[in-house]
């Protein structure tokens, strides 16, 4: 396998790649052919490694990788389609920490890609852009003419240009004390163009701290800049702690996830880009109701490119001391499968399917919608017998049945270690 190093220095041309797809986005992207080849890309630590997709095995062959300045956080494909922009950063969760307090690091960015319409092998174009604070979430917008990066410590949103050849240019900046929240953890832009939602997680309570209130703070936007519109945090935030969201393709509904809640929340879009603060409907996503013995939160979402399924991932990560070895409590790491009506947008629960591994921080759908990749971030020691083994982390792939419900194919073991988390993936559909 061919592995690309970039040092800030020599890291130049950061771009485009030609007519791809990339799960997560836009439904114009959605709606592109997806007749090609399929590649899947895997970020671990800070390397991205490029999979081959074989659809009729459901299978990867590893090919090429290129290694970023630090850990990839997130990657979103520019409506271009000719674009695959990285957030990276040496802060954050994917670093070990002594004190269990992820660091908040001092190198942080945006890089794009060009991506081979053929085989799909990135190649980078470009300058990275510098950042302040760790992105944990990037995004475009509607006409690809900026990029967008969500921070956590502190909160807030950076925009960027894109300019013409496709490389990140300077930051805009917004006039005015813009409200970001605590712990921005994901941003989407509406299909519209004209709002930006910043999902703001908070913090739970601890033995030290109060809790942080939880909030989706909604944005108006035009040509890169931006202003406070409306706050959505129902009981002032508290018991709020929203991390991702995705868009129903029919522009009808927006789907919400509560991390330490386990709640999948749907709210009814408005044709202005806005969401109604009251959601329509509050579903648990999880099979069993969790105990106060184990951590179990909600992560990721995603919509089935054709709108009739919702998907969410669950992580339980706990441990027990068990014959003098720490092994797995239990829960569920799992991807929750609602279908959803179409005339209500009430989803409905109808399967759990395991991912076969531990903490599925992030999954993907590709483009047709019939197979579905989930990132199981690390490894953990679980019973056997008397004793313990330990489950690598892995890609896990299912085939998407028609009736939305995952069925198991195959999973691969990827190694990890300490700052070297399976932190992000996605699939990509070549012309």
């Amino acid at each position: 396998m061919k592995t690309l190093v970039f040092t800030m220095a020599s890291f130049a041309n950061v771009a485009m790649f030609a007519a791809p797809i990339l799960n997560g986005q836009t439904t114009e992207a959605r709606t592109m052919n997806t007749q090609g080849k399929t590649v899947l890309y895997a970020a671990v630590g800070a390397e991205i490694i490029q999979y081959r997709v074989e659809r009729s095995t459901a299978s990867l062959t590893k090919q090429s990788a290129v290694t970023l300045p630090a850990n990839v956080q997130e990657a979103w494909l520019s409506p271009s389609k000719q674009h695959l922009y990285v957030a990276w950063s040496n802060g954050g969760a994917s670093y070990p920490s002594s004190d269990g307090t992820p660091p908040k690091g001092d190198h942080h960015g945006i890089s794009a890609f060009r991506i081979n319409p053929v085989s799909g092998a990135l190649t980078p174009h470009g300058d990275p852009a510098s950042l302040p604070s760790r992105p944990i979430f990037v995004t475009t917008d509607v006409g690809g003419t900026n990029v967008i990066t969500a921070h956590n410590d502190p909160s807030g949103l950076a925009v960027h240009q894109i300019l013409p050849d496709g490389t990140v240019g300077k930051e805009i900046p917004s006039p005015g004390k813009l409200d970001f929240g605590v712990y921005g953890h994901q941003v989407r832009v509406d299909p519209s163009g004209k709002t930006v939602i910043l999902v703001t997680r908070g913090n739970g309570p601890t033995a030290a701290n109060a809790e942080d209130p939880g909030a989706l703070k909604i944005f108006n936007f035009s040509n890169g800049i931006l202003s406070n519109r409306l706050s959505i945090a129902p009981g002032g935030g508290f018991g709020y702690q929203v991390r991702h969201l995705d868009f129903h393709p029919s522009g009808k509904w927006v789907f919400v996830t509560l991390e330490r809640q386990n709640l999948l929340h749907t709210y009814r879009r408005t044709p202005d880009g806005s969401l109604d603060p009251t959601p329509l409907f509050v579903k648990s996503t999880l099979m069993k109701a969790t105990t106060a013995l184990t951590t179990q939160t909600a992560a990721s979402v995603h919509v089935h490119p054709k709108g009739g399924f919702v998907y969410v991932a669950n992580r339980a990560f706990d441990t027990v001391e068990f014959n003098g070895k720490q092994v797995f409590a239990g829960g569920e790491n799992t991807i929750a499968v609602f279908s959803i009506n179409q005339q209500s947008g009430e989803p409905k629960l109808i399967q759990s399917a395991d991912t076969q591994g531990f903490q599925p921080r992030t999954f993907a759908l590709d483009a047709t919608g019939s197979l579905l990749a989930v990132a199981n971030q690390s490894p953990l020691a679980v019973r056997d017998g008397n004793g313990a083994r330990t489950v690598s982390a892995s890609l896990t792939l299912f085939r998407v049945g028609a009736d939305g419900k995952l069925q198991f194919a195959r999973k691969y073991d990827i190694e990890t270690g300490p700052g070297r988390n399976l932190f992000w993936t996605g699939f990509v559909s070549l012309p």
